[in-house]
């Protein structure tokens, strides 16, 4: 076993958002040290990290030598140099989430073809260089309106997803490679985080229910656990695993699916590490899904995933119509609430729909954590 704690161990991360301000709390708590490297002098991370590192995650000058300076490296955000870690590692550095997990999961197109090579659950596609190329197979009858495109690369927080209903929505997209996926009337949208170590030690965390805002496509609520029939939950958890399973995936594995109309689930899309599905863990659950990557990456048991109580997270978005240094309003009056907890991520500027934080509200009763979560949602304005 290897001395992590207290000892001149160092654990590297890749990006210096949210994500690892929040794994950073757990490094702290174990006594782990860390060096982070992310563009960003206002990055989150900065206040957390023993070593801070100013720098391009996508440059592979910058990303080698960041990461011949640690024992293992992680990331919190897919779009790194893959090239420069997959140098590093055939060099010996432990780097989890894997360079072939991580390049295979930073294209959408290549997600889903690993998808359909490997017998997992998933919508309809076809692959597209261009959305010129998309274009012809729409005007061609190869294609049917509606369907969902994707960007291959760089989609998040619900860029890079559009749901096309006419023909000239396609004028207003990047002519870049893409995905044509059939729309999936689906019932729920569900995700399951697997966790799983190098030794093959797999868990999942319970089954949540994710709802979404209409205009941003970005989650507004998660509910833990999953208002779904058990048989549905235990098929959502058995496909997880699956996807888990293929991947070979070290650490944490988000993965989004749709609960269909007839109650079979469909994979969606993954994340290859802590995930904001999961961010209501850290109150309701046994073993925060943080401190579960950190267990993961290190080789160590991993936790009890079992919730200690229901949990919703809400997410603290920039409010439209605001730009610039950020309020909190109203924060006074959701902390007078039982059972609500702020997270506040550290971004000083605000804007429409950026995360800026979140709020876990815990309660024994799912359905009143919901309602309390609502009153959350219209009570605190995250503006300028």
């Amino acid at each position: 076993m290897a001395h992590y704690f207290s000892s001149d161990f160092t654990l590297g991360i890749l990006g210096g958002g949210q994500l690892g301000k929040m794994l950073l709390t757990e490094t702290r708590k174990y006594d782990i040290t860390t060096c982070v490297l992310d563009p960003s002098t206002e990055a989150p991370c900065r206040i957390g990290a023993n070593v801070f590192t100013q720098g391009s995650l996508t440059d592979y000058n910058t990303v080698y030598n960041f990461g011949k300076a640690v024992d293992v490296l992680t990331i919190e955000i897919e779009n790194v140099n893959v090239e420069a870690l997959q140098q590093l590692q055939s060099e010996g550095v432990k780097i989890y989430p894997s360079p072939t997990t991580i390049k295979t999961i930073q294209n959408k197109a290549r997600q889903k073809q690993f998808y359909a090579a490997h017998n997992i659950p998933t919508a309809p596609f076809k692959v597209f260089c261009n959305v010129e190329n998309l274009k012809e197979a729409v005007v061609n009858n190869e294609v049917n309106i509606p369907f969902v495109w994707k960007a291959a690369r760089f989609g998040y927080d619900g860029n890079g997803v559009k749901i096309v209903r006419h023909l000239t929505d396609l004028d207003t997209l990047p002519n870049e490679e893409c995905i044509a996926e059939t729309l999936v009337p689906f019932k729920k949208e569900l995700a399951v985080i697997v966790a799983r170590n190098p030794n093959g030690e797999i868990t999942t965390y319970p089954v949540v229910e994710m709802e979404f805002h209409p205009e941003a496509n970005q989650v507004e609520y998660v509910l833990c656990p999953a208002r779904i029939p058990d048989e549905v939950a235990h098929k959502a958890r058995t496909v997880a695993l699956q996807v888990a399973e293929a991947l070979q995936v070290v650490g944490l594995l988000a993965v989004e699916l749709f609960q269909t109309q007839d109650d079979d689930i469909l994979v969606n899309e993954v994340a290859p590490r802590p995930h904001n599905s999961g961010h209501y863990s850290i109150e309701a659950a046994y073993t925060n899904q943080f401190e579960q990557h950190l267990r993961a990456i290190l080789n160590l048991p991993l936790g009890n995933t079992d919730s200690k109580t229901a949990g919703v997270m809400v997410n603290l978005v920039g409010a439209e119509g605001y730009q610039g240094k950020v309020i909190y309003e109203n924060i006074e009056q959701i902390m007078a609430m039982s059972g609500v907890t702020p997270h506040i991520y550290g971004k000083k500027e605000t804007r429409p729909f950026r995360k800026m934080g979140h709020v876990t509200i815990i309660n024994e009763d799912i359905n009143q954590a919901r309602a309390i979560a609502e009153k959350v949602k219209q009570t605190i304005k995250v503006i300028a």
